[in-house]
This record gives C-alpha cells, structure tokens and sequence, in this order.
C-alpha cells in the first residue's frame, strides 16, 4: 500500500516538482496552495507525512503546524518543512514542533524522495 503524502506549498513550481519526484517514488499524493486548504485536506485524509513551506499565502506553515498538531487527527503525522529559510531564525520558528523535521530549498531532486520516506513512521 502506497503511503500518502500532503504538499502544501504557494508556489506552483515548487509544488509540481515536489509531487512528480513524490508519485514517481510510488506515493499517492495531494497537494493545496495555501495553509487553510492544506489543513482541511490533512483533516479529510489523513497522510502519513506532511510536507509545508514556511511562507505561505495565508499564514505561516509554522502556525498552521501547531494548529494540525493541536487536532487528534493530526497531532502524530510528522510535518517537513521545505523552505529557503535556512537561517537561524526560521530553524527556531519550527524547533518547537513536535515531530517535524527540515529541509532547505533548492530540493535535491535525487534524494528528496528518500528523505520524505525516513520521516515516515515504521509501524
């Protein structure tokens, strides 16, 4: 069973890019532009691993992370932040969240696939 991924991201190219290399991969995949979307779709499908950009149209990916940790369907599903803020201070927005992890924008079109897999839980 393929497992299933969320990509909430605004910019449409990084969104393509990011579900090609994910379906590619064998995942099933759905993708929303904007942090409410993304958090209704996260609610309805319940993915194995959620993957958000920081900066969003609507809000912050941060904020709708803490709001998707507070409901019980989302609460243990593991965020990836995807983003080009890799400076200290966008590192210190996500450390408070729970279950989550980081990964700096350019995408490694070779392994981001693999690093999306190691964030899934091994039940």
């Amino acid at each position: 069973m393929s497992k299933k991924v969320l990509i909430v991201d605004d910019n449409e190219n990084n969104l393509m890019l990011e579900r090609d290399l994910l379906e590619v991969a064998g995942f099933e995949v759905w993708t929303a532009e904007n942090a409410a979307s993304g958090m209704a779709l996260a609610w309805k499908e319940k993915p194995d691993v959620i993957i958000m950009d920081i900066r969003l149209s609507d809000m912050r990916g941060s904020a709708a992370a803490v709001m998707l940790r507070q409901d019980e369907r989302t609460k243990e599903t593991p965020i990836v932040f995807v983003t080009a803020s890799v400076l200290a201070e966008g590192k210190a927005e996500i450390e408070p969240i729970t279950n989550s992890g980081f990964i700096g924008k350019p995408i490694n079109t070779r392994t981001f696939a693999d690093e999306i897999r190691g964030y899934l839980r091994h039940d």
